[in-house]
């Protein structure tokens, strides 16, 4: 299976959070191919909604740094992980800048999902989803709620589906029977 990991941990040098992630990349690398894309590392900008990624070079942002190898790897995955430390009770900013960016995978076009408006598939298949956070001292289920909500709704939009929810304390060898699974029903 392929996988891409974003993880949006803004101090990745000097936080255990990244040190995790690695060593979960690492168990995942037995058996499937894994991008790990470490965010803060890397020249990304923030979208600027000018839509040329829509009509002047359809599929392609007119940005000019990383995001392009991000892109690639994300829509040729079967699984993408966002990883982040929870920073004011969300994912960091360097994790929301590229889901924003994201939008470049889909047509502009719009098509109605359960009475609502989403945008149309740009290509045939999309990856699933999942989700790593670590908790702030403060934070509480309605907190881990409202992310999750969040990320739910990037699926819809993303025509896939939130596979799990895991706080990074809790990856354990049972994720790796989770992806397991992931790769024996494209979509669960």
């Amino acid at each position: 299976m392929k996988i891409t990991i974003l993880n949006g941990d803004l101090n990745p040098t000097t936080n255990s959070f990244s040190r995790k992630v690695e060593a979960y990349v690492e168990e995942l690398r037995k058996s499937n191919r894994v991008d790990l894309f470490t965010l803060a590392q890397m020249d990304l900008h923030y979208c600027t909604g000018c839509w040329s990624c829509w009509w002047k070079t359809p599929g392609e942002c007119a940005i000019n740094d990383d995001a392009e190898i991000i892109f690639r790897s994300v829509i040729n995955s079967d699984l993408v992980i966002f990883a982040s430390p929870l920073i004011a009770g969300f994912p960091s900013s360097a994790l929301k800048k590229i889901m924003d960016r994201l939008i470049v995978l889909l047509h502009p076009y719009i098509e109605i999902v359960n009475g609502e408006c989403h945008h149309r598939k740009r290509y045939e298949k999309y990856p699933n989803l999942g989700l790593i956070l670590e908790k702030e001292p403060d934070t509480d289920d309605e907190d881990i709620k409202l992310v999750k909500d969040i990320f739910d709704r990037l699926a819809i939009n993303f025509h896939s589906k939130l596979v799990f929810v895991k706080m990074i304390d809790e990856v354990t060898k049972l994720d790796f029977v989770i992806m397991e699974e992931v790769r024996n029903d494209e979509k669960i």
